[in-house]
């Protein structure tokens, strides 16, 4: 089983706005039609865990981007569109204990996102590998991917790739106490 992360930053580690809007991933330069690794990521997980506010902001978009099976943390959303109903199932509970109710019921690699999300993985040391884009953008004040972390987790860098010599992908796994 591995839960790993995919997600894009700023250059000084922001998710999103203080409002949570990541209008800024507009203007990725993309001369190469290039989704950066993210269907190849894709191919190697077997359902995804988003947080309340990524699912919403997924909403948002024209159309819906996951072709796996969505698990939304939440504890106060009750319904999923009517669209979705087949797609997406809203979970409830700590990490540790999603993470096992889904491996009883066969998925072995799950893609964790969501800021919150991933900072709750990461306070029960649950990430396994951790891939990060970083945006040649600085937001100065917004949301942080990592944020009141109370334990130190060490990671082995394992490759970064440049994409149009301006996006800098590093892909890190965690060490084996």
């Amino acid at each position: 089983m591995s839960n790993l992360v995919f997600i894009t930053t700023s250059l000084d580690g922001f998710i999103a706005r203080k409002n949570g809007g990541i209008d800024w991933l507009n203007d990725i330069p993309n001369s190469e039609n290039s989704d950066f690794g993210f269907n190849e990521f894709m191919k190697r997980i077997d359902a995804i865990v988003l947080g309340r506010n990524t699912f919403d902001l997924v909403l948002t978009f024209n159309y819906y981007p996951y072709i796996k099976q969505v698990f939304v943390l939440s504890s106060t959303l009750k319904s999923i569109p009517e669209r979705l109903k087949s797609k997406v199932e809203i979970l409830t509970g700590e990490p540790n204990k999603i993470v096992e109710l889904l491996i009883n019921r066969g998925y072995k690699n799950l893609y964790i996102d969501g800021g919150k999300t991933i900072q709750g993985f990461l306070r029960q040391e649950l990430l396994d590998k951790i891939i990060i884009t970083r945006i040649p953008i600085l937001l100065g004040s917004s949301i942080l991917l990592f944020n009141n972390l109370t334990n130190e987790q060490k990671f082995e860098h394992i490759e970064t790739v440049v994409f149009n010599n301006a996006l800098v992908r590093s892909h890190y796994k965690k060490l084996l106490k």
